[in-house]
């Protein structure tokens, strides 16, 4: 399944950066909510732990869930830095192994919707880029985008109702046409084409609006029209209750 592959690529990519940092750099705070890299990298640690639990033993996941919601989220482990990587890094390929070998009618429970395999490589696919993404924008160094991102721009297609939905809002009816140009010069379609409400540029730079790392105001996208606008100003691909996109200004590059 070539979403399991990408996931399992993206977590490559962003081990091999991680593995450069230097001790002092793990303590220091991110654009995303001045969180640190500790904390982004414990972040997807937990999220990728549950997951593997998800996948191997929904039913347990499940029971699990609701002794959760009644007993409260349980404290992070006390890891930080390069044993914090390797304890990512395990639960990652642990992940990534478990999608692999699941029947491909699995459908893994998580805290929304249950999911089936291709949405949850997916799903984590995203998390992996963007909450990587926090961490390079931190260190100023420049990230080499490939393809696989599609994956990302997708499942920020597939919100577009949810998004407004999320905020108790009242979908626009038009569902806007998005052209988007790829890391390798190719170009993706989504919706029917239309002239009057689109969203068109740079693929990467969509995925980082649909991810809430950077605002609309802060990249070259070129949006027309009211539902379109209406909807990059808010664009949230992921889980969760409605989060406000960074302020203009604050992430670019």
């Amino acid at each position: 399944m070539q979403q399991i592959d990408h996931l399992r690529e993206e977590g490559d990519a962003l081990y091999a950066f991680l593995d450069t940092l230097a001790d002092d750099q793990w303590q220091r705070e991110t654009p995303f909510k001045s969180r640190t890299v500790n904390w982004v990298v414990q972040h997807l640690h937990d999220a990728d732990r549950w997951a593997v639990h998800s996948v191997t033993d929904p039913d347990g996941f499940r029971a699990w869930m609701k002794e959760r919601a009644a007993a409260g989220p349980e404290a992070p482990e006390p890891l930080a830095g390069r044993a914090l990587l390797a304890r990512w890094r395990s639960y990652f390929d642990q992940l990534c192994d478990a999608l692999a070998a699941a029947p491909e009618d699995l459908r893994a429970p998580w805290f929304g919707p249950d999911m089936g395999l291709r949405m949850m490589a997916t799903a984590r696919q995203m998390e992996t880029w963007a909450h990587g993404q926090d961490i390079y924008d931190l260190l100023g160094v420049r990230r080499e985008n490939t393809d696989r991102i599609q994956n990302i721009c997708h499942i920020g297609v597939r919100t577009y109702g949810w998004t407004f939905v999320n905020r108790k809002l009242k979908p626009p009816a038009t569902v806007p046409y998005v052209r988007l140009d790829a890391p390798s010069g190719a170009v993706w379609e989504w919706n029917d084409p239309s002239e009057a409400d689109y969203v068109a540029g740079s693929a990467v730079e969509f995925a980082h609006v649909v991810t809430q790392g950077r605002n609309i105001a802060d990249v070259s996208l070129d949006v027309r029209g009211e539902a379109a606008t209406s909807w990059m100003a808010i664009a949230q691909c992921f889980a969760g209750p409605p989060e406000t996109p960074p302020a203009p200004g604050h992430r670019s590059g």
